[in-house]
């Protein structure tokens, strides 16, 4: 194969819904209570710390209760609807370096997946749901037990959150 030809490594993803009694507006609340309000600026907090202890310290001061931080976040709800598409929908992206590093140590294309992206939408019913896509089941690609082991505590991080923020008052 030479350089200009792309190698296709095929996985299959995972999806998991949570859904919530909750209303579209209580979800997106009970997530941002959780990982904050105003994206984290992270590549400007690695500028500025220069060592490893520094830099996690600093990280470590924006991790929300769940170990999670906001990263980015998109109201699709915002834009679907000149397409005549009524409901609200959110795309957050959160993670926490000190997490993504217990992966990419033993995989760096583990990246591709880490921070983690999420969907939370408001149902038809008036209720809501979180969706997003197993991280382990995109990042493990080839044999690599370390890799495995680091994303299912993700796995197990995102999972808790989920239903936390899910979860009925």
């Amino acid at each position: 194969m030479s350089a200009s030809e792309p190698q296709t490594i095929p996985f299959d993803g995972v999806r998991l819904r949570f859904g919530s009694t909750k209303s579209f507006d209580d979800l997106v609340d009970a997530a941002l209570t959780d990982v904050g309000r105003e994206p984290v600026p992270i590549d400007d907090i690695a500028k500025v710390y220069s060592t490893w202890e520094a830099y996690e310290h600093e990280v470590q001061s924006h991790v929300g209760p769940s170990g999670f931080m906001l990263f980015a976040a998109w109201n699709h709800g915002g834009w679907i609807v000149k397409a005549g598409i009524h409901r609200k929908a959110l795309r957050l992206v959160i993670g926490n370096p000190l997490i993504a590093i217990t992966m990419l140590r033993h995989d760096v294309t583990a990246g591709l997946f880490a921070p983690v992206e999420l969907l939370l939408t408001e149902e038809e019913n008036g209720t809501s749901a979180l969706t997003y896509v197993v991280p382990s089941s995109l990042m493990i690609v080839e044999p690599n037990p370390p890799l495995l082991a680091a994303a299912r505590d993700l796995d197990a991080k995102l999972a808790a959150f989920a239903s936390k923020v899910t979860a009925s008052k």
